[in-house]
């Protein structure tokens, strides 16, 4: 493993690498220079919005060459704003990577930059774009992850290149064939900032973005910031350990389901344990997150995709996305998806719903089919601190005699990260049983994971 360099906003603090890698850092005289005063952005809504001044940390360009290894910046204290000027912040809230852009936002200047985002990639409704736009810097391109960058794409489904229309910036698909940013995609760039809300869970596929993003830069000599967000599952690792066979779009390092880790504290790990290509490492800076743990209760502000639409859906993604191979409907194409399970040939129960054609779920499973299943959208009291194997196994037991259960083997193992979990299910384990397996694995990921938390 590499070792991870911190910078704070007075000093420079420098680390040893193991023998064979160099890292050259050059900081004007070794020292920050002086804080100063400097306008932000002016947030624009349907009305004045709040001017903020920013006092920021100036860091020099040579920063920002081609280095070997993980920066990760932070500061001592808040005061790189006026008193006055936090009035309308409640400090005792997370603060988000995007909300510190003054630790490196001179650093942008006179750089061509692109951006990796999508309809999360905002603080107080003001998307990073028109953020970095309004600061006059020079926006080159974005990338845009599964969903599209409005996030409105199906799961799935192809997101095309093209131009935003509000700012003419072209839009860079980084899904379907177009995973990875090409050569020629990266040759007019300096600089890439990722900011993307993740949910902590493996084959949830904004982690793999963030994969061939770093893989690129790595590749192209490229810096790459990742402006952290927390975790709204980061409170719990739980789940098979994703085997190299397995290994796909929807889990492509060997982590459990949920690995209790902010998108930060990952693209270390990804870095730190040379999972790219080749072994390569990326020139990567992160900007961590303020008044943030792993216990902290975060719940999301803007969807991340269109059928994790509540706090609840994104609690219960982990214990239902399974029924995504099998023939259970999720509740894609209802107002609430994941948030219920059901199968037309489920014993009738209280609770019914029909799927239908929406935004987000065009053709969901039994459309316009009564589907007979269980509502979990009051179930909820208090936090999760596993993934529910009960819904799996009761749907198992359920549609034994009556329909094929899981429909899709290879994306049901694909999902699990093993087929194991497939054997066990149609051998009758119970959950309990399940779960028992999954320990050695996950005790050894937790000494991996260890070595890269930026919160306790």
């Amino acid at each position: 493993m590499m070792d991870i360099r911190r910078i704070g906003l007075e000093t420079f603090i420098p680390c040893d690498f193991e023998s064979n890698i160099r890292f050259d850092m050059n900081v004007s005289n070794n020292k920050w220079s002086n804080f100063q005063v400097q306008k932000y952005a002016k947030l624009l809504c349907l009305e004045t919005f709040l001017l903020f001044i920013l006092f920021s940390c100036k860091v020099e360009a040579s920063v920002f060459a081609p280095t070997i290894g993980s920066i990760v910046i932070e500061e001592d204290t808040l005061r790189a704003l006026p008193v006055q000027m936090y009035s309308t912040l409640d400090l005792k809230k997370p603060l988000l990577g995007i909300d510190r852009l003054h630790l490196f936002v001179d650093s942008l200047k006179d750089k061509r930059i692109a951006v990796v985002g999508n309809q999360t990639s905002v603080v107080k409704g003001i998307h990073l774009v028109d953020t970095l736009l309004a600061l006059k810097l020079n926006v080159i391109k974005v990338f845009s992850p599964e969903h599209g960058f409005r996030g409105d794409v199906d799961a799935g489904e192809k997101v095309h290149s093209s131009v935003d229309e509000k700012t003419g910036i072209p839009l860079v698909s980084l899904y379907g064939n177009h995973k990875k940013p090409t050569d020629a995609d990266l040759s007019d760039i300096d600089i890439v900032i990722y900011d993307i809300q993740d949910v902590g869970i493996r084959f949830y596929t904004y982690i793999s973005t963030l994969h061939y993003v770093m893989e690129a830069c790595a590749e192209n000599n490229k810096q790459l910031v990742v402006l952290d967000r927390p975790n709204p599952n980061g409170h719990y690792v739980d789940g098979p350990v994703l085997e190299p066979a397995y290994k796909s779009f929807i889990g492509m390092h060997p982590v459990p389901i949920v690995y209790g880790m902010t998108i930060g504290e990952y693209a270390l790990m990804v870095n730190g344990e040379l999972w790219l290509d080749r072994k390569n490492t990326c020139n990567l800076w992160v900007i961590p997150c303020k008044n943030y743990t792993h216990k902290t209760k975060y719940v999301v502000t803007v969807p991340p995709s269109p059928n994790l639409k509540s706090e609840l859906a994104i609690s219960l993604y982990p214990s239902l996305c399974f029924f995504e191979a099998t023939t259970v409907s999720v509740g894609r194409g209802t107002e609430k998806p994941f948030e219920m399970y059901g199968h037309p040939r489920f014993p009738k129960t209280i609770y019914q719903f029909t799927p239908v054609p929406q935004i987000g779920a065009r053709n969901p499973p039994h459309v316009n089919k009564v589907c007979n299943g269980y509502d979990l959208s009051g179930s909820l009291v208090k936090r999760t601190y596993e993934i529910n194997l009960n819904y799996l196994t009761q749907a198992r037991d359920l549609l034994s005699d009556s329909a094929v259960f899981i429909d899709q083997n290879a994306f049901f193992n694909r999902l699990a990260g093993t087929a194991t979990l497939m054997e066990q299910l149609y051998k009758g384990w119970s959950a309990k049983e399940i779960r028992a397996t999954w320990q050695p694995g996950i005790d050894s990921f937790m000494l991996i994971r260890k070595k890269y938390l930026l919160y306790d």
